[in-house]
């Protein structure tokens, strides 16, 4: 079938997108579902950091690419294989398809495995395939959903099925930011309630963070962006104080508002500099965590001494240490019973021919969550 979908074809392009364009709307072939493969119509997908990082070269991939891994869509037809999904069902995307039988998938930690992890970096599908082409030619997959599209085949192991009573736009919200923001507090920190909580970035990721830490009964929650107004939607979202990360002194001012430093600072930039912030306002024998993702050759600094003798914790969380089949399902319980106001993230509908705009909105920090509506 053809389609259109957003191609990138090289990574660096220069600012604004909206003059150098380096995402092309083009016509696409996409092949039909195989073994274990679903076609999917996608109804709405969000604009996320993590795309902007391959636009700027921040995470390398093999291009030409089609784009996007946060939405949301509907069952078009199943592949051989497939008896659990079926036409007119709901779905969200999963930017990491799990095996189920490699070690870590094993232990519990789909976010990890080793399968999805090779199909992602090759850019195709997790059985290996692709299913775009370009011209004849087949095209690379974004961790196997490429959902900046009309319709999008991907693995079985890249959905889940929602609740067909969710707006579907809302929906494309599970899909990365708040499984990555809520799925940090609640499975990597397993932040309890009573806790001081830190967020440092108040992107789609970092409030997700925030309204999990409110959510799970956290005190003293502090948020931290350069942003004026992030740091006012932080607070309508439940911060008990915001603070201009710039401000020289930013670490004792968030250390007076927790009383020494916060329990657990969660660092949801994907830069070095906010992840030595993170760190540097956990208290002593407190737990540092990181969703964000910086480019592979970035190292951050910290006193060795300081971690050993402070008895401090710091733990990385990639699609918030999700188990997407159990969490997905229970966050938008959370969202549906108002104890978990993720709509909030939403700052506005786009087209998919202004995706270039889109990602200038987005690199000037104007906006939290763009969802492109098809």
């Amino acid at each position: 079938m053809k389609i259109k979908a957003a191609v990138l074809h090289e990574m660096g392009a220069d600012l604004p997108y909206a003059r150098s364009r380096p995402v092309r709307i083009e016509e696409l072939d996409l092949d039909p579902p195989e073994q274990d493969e679903v076609l999917v119509r996608v109804t709405a997908a969000g604009l996320c950091h993590s795309d902007l990082s391959i636009l700027k070269g921040v995470r390398p991939r093999p291009l030409p690419m089609a784009l996007g891994h946060e939405g949301a869509g509907i069952v078009e037809d199943v592949g051989p294989g497939v008896d659990d999904l079926k036409p007119g069902d709901h779905v969200v995307f999963v930017f990491m398809p799990a095996c189920g039988s490699c070690g870590p998938c094993s232990e519990g930690r789909p976010a990890i495995c080793d399968p999805g992890l090779a199909a992602n970096v090759a850019g195709t599908l997790l059985g290996g395939g692709r299913r775009l082409r370009l011209n004849g030619e087949y095209i690379h997959h974004q961790v196997g959903v490429s959902c900046f599209a009309e319709a999008a085949v991907v693995s079985r192991r890249s959905l889940v099925k929602v609740d067909p009573d969710l707006p579907l736009d809302e929906a494309a919200l599970f899909s990365c930011a708040v499984i990555t923001g809520v799925g940090s507090v609640v499975n990597a920190a397993k932040v309890p309630a009573g806790s001081s909580v830190a967020v440092v970035g108040l992107g789609g990721t970092g409030l997700a963070a925030l309204l999990g830490a409110r959510a799970v009964g956290a005190t003293h929650i502090v948020g931290i962006d350069t942003l004026p107004d992030k740091l006012e939607l932080g607070k309508k979202l439940g911060a008990d104080h915001v603070f201009d990360a710039s401000a020289d002194d930013i670490v004792e001012q968030v250390k007076e508002a927790t009383g020494g430093g916060a329990d657990y600072a969660f660092e949801c930039v994907g830069k070095v500099e906010a992840m030595e912030l993170a760190y540097a306002v956990t208290a002593r024998g407190g737990t540092t965590v990181t969703s964000g993702l910086s480019h592979p050759d970035h190292k951050i600094q910290i006193s060795h001494v300081n971690m050993v003798v402070e008895e401090r914790t710091m733990i990385g969380s990639y699609l918030g240490s999700c188990v997407p089949d159990r969490d997905i399902p229970h966050y938008i319980d959370m969202y549906q019973s108002g104890r978990l106001p993720v709509d909030a993230l939403i700052s506005s509908h786009i087209d998919l021919e202004n995706i270039n705009e889109g990602f200038d909105a987005l690199s000037e920090g104007h906006v939290v969550r763009q969802i492109i509506t098809f």
